[in-house]
């Protein structure tokens, strides 16, 4: 038996892993982009570690892009196996992927408008929408807790992990020769004492574990803090500056946790006249799917819905997906809030937002969660002063909050209490992926500490077997 590592490999992006059975059946647990400055044009995006003709089946933990938004390649170059992933992600899938092979067309139709300029061929794009289509019909849902048959001597199990809506841990059995072995794959792990979401749930003991390890030398601010912070950050710049507050959300978990948040500070705050807008179709085609999802949520919320039908709605809430609106935005000088994806600020409406905003002093710009390398919202975490948006240089005179505590991401406590409570003595290797490898080795020490031991951080295309 093999395990092979296809992505998100010392890095955050690409999530992708590969276990090869004995008789050579293939099993590719998530398919994500690589994603940051030319995604489109990623020879990490354009090839594959393996041959996808020869991939059995994929089993999915979450609709995030980074962890699904290559099934469309995948399906294009050959895979006709089956998707597993629970009835949340399949919802989502539809809509982040549908939006990515979009952002695919036109992405290449650039790229091709610039290499023609420079008499070079046009290349195809990742994928189109006719892939992602043809991927949807491979999907097929299985609910929490069930064991499932792939075939008679493999299983797996998708256990809630608290992350997003639908996201899930995967555990597979595999018997051969009246042996059973474990393999376990944390997915991304999530966060207790969240808004919305149940907490996540340790996983079964297992011999091989893969475990994420995005925030392994950080910890959270916690909740009733980051509520007061965020009040902080709103009152400032809308309130006493008289500017807007901008926040570049991913589309799904990070938008309607921060709608809920400002559903209940309407309540204590008189916040009725300081417009909100959640400039993003993707966010109000997610959030309406969080609507038909309430299986997933924790009680918190359950009783809040007895008082309060509509926690992703209030009264100066509006949901924008009509681009004239949303450029409108940019000319209205009155304060008020503006969700948009994309949370790194690489693409969509939130880069115009930005370009526009970015160098007026009374405005913020708020990032509430991790920014991969080299795109624009690192850049301006990262202090670079000028900035270069759509080619033109930028000062940068709005003021940047910083806010990870919003990260649907487990902090290292939180990942540590997540993974102490496997059986360490069972456990023969555990493998590191997901995180920058600085926070990977920090992680790996605390691990050591706790009891862990033979943990590997493997690289791009490292393969392992046992």
């Amino acid at each position: 038996m093999k395990i092979k590592f296809c992505g998100a490999n010392r890095t955050v992006t690409g999530s992708s892993h590969l276990i090869i059975l004995d008789d050579g059946f293939r099993i590719l647990l998530d398919c994500g982009l690589f994603q940051g400055k030319q995604a489109y044009v990623d020879e990490w995006n354009t090839k594959f570690e393996f041959d996808p003709k020869e991939i059995d089946v994929l089993i999915l933990s979450h609709a995030h892009i980074d962890h699904a938004g290559r099934i469309p390649k995948l399906v294009k170059d050959g895979f006709s196996g089956i998707i597993y992933c629970t009835p949340a992600t399949l919802d989502l899938s539809r809509i982040m992927l549908t939006d990515s092979g979009h952002i695919q067309q036109k992405d290449n139709e650039f790229h091709n408008k610039k290499r023609k300029k420079q008499g070079l061929a046009e290349i195809p794009p990742l994928y189109e929408i006719k892939d992602v289509e043809n991927a949807l019909k491979l999907f097929k849902p299985v609910n929490y807790e069930q064991w499932f048959n792939i075939r008679n001597d493999v299983l797996f199990l998708i256990r809630d992990n608290g992350h997003i809506l639908g996201s899930g841990s995967v555990t597979l059995k595999i018997i051969a020769d009246g042996k059973e072995t474990v393999i376990g794959f944390t997915g991304d792990i999530g966060r207790p004492n969240r808004p919305i979401l149940k907490n996540p749930i340790t996983m079964p003991d297992c011999d091989y574990l893969i475990s994420e390890a995005t925030y392994g030398a950080r910890l959270h601010e916690k909740f009733p803090e980051d509520m007061e912070t965020f009040w902080k950050v709103v009152d400032e710049t809308c309130y006493q500056r008289k500017g807007k507050l901008l926040i570049p959300a991913f589309s799904v978990g990070r938008t309607q946790e921060i709608v809920y948040m400002l559903d209940q500070m309407n309540k204590v705050k008189q916040m009725d006249r300081l417009p909100v807008y959640v400039d993003s179709p993707l966010s109000t085609n997610a959030t309406e799917i969080y609507r038909a999802h309430p299986e997933c949520f924790d009680e918190d919320i359950k009783n809040y819905l007895l008082t309060d039908s509509n926690p992703f709605g209030f009264n100066n809430l509006t949901y924008i997906t009509d681009v004239e609106q949303s450029k409108a935005l940019n000319f209205d000088p009155q304060p008020c809030i503006i969700i948009s994806a994309s949370g790194m600020a690489e693409a969509g409406r939130i880069v115009h937002h930005i370009y526009n905003h970015i160098e007026n002093e009374k405005n913020t710009i708020l990032f509430v969660g991790y920014c991969g390398e080299r795109t624009l919202g690192a850049r301006i975490r990262q202090g670079m002063n000028p900035i270069k948006i759509f080619g033109e240089e930028k000062q940068v005179r709005a003021h940047i909050a910083i806010m990870d505590s919003f990260s649907a991401h487990g902090d290292q406590k939180e990942m540590l209490d997540f993974l102490n409570p496997l059986d360490k003595t069972r456990l023969k290797k555990l493998f590191l992926v997901h995180g920058d490898y600085d926070a990977q080795l920090v992680f790996k020490g605390k691990l050591n500490e706790i009891g862990f031991a033979n943990i590997e951080i493997p690289e791009q295309g490292n393969s392992f077997e046992f």
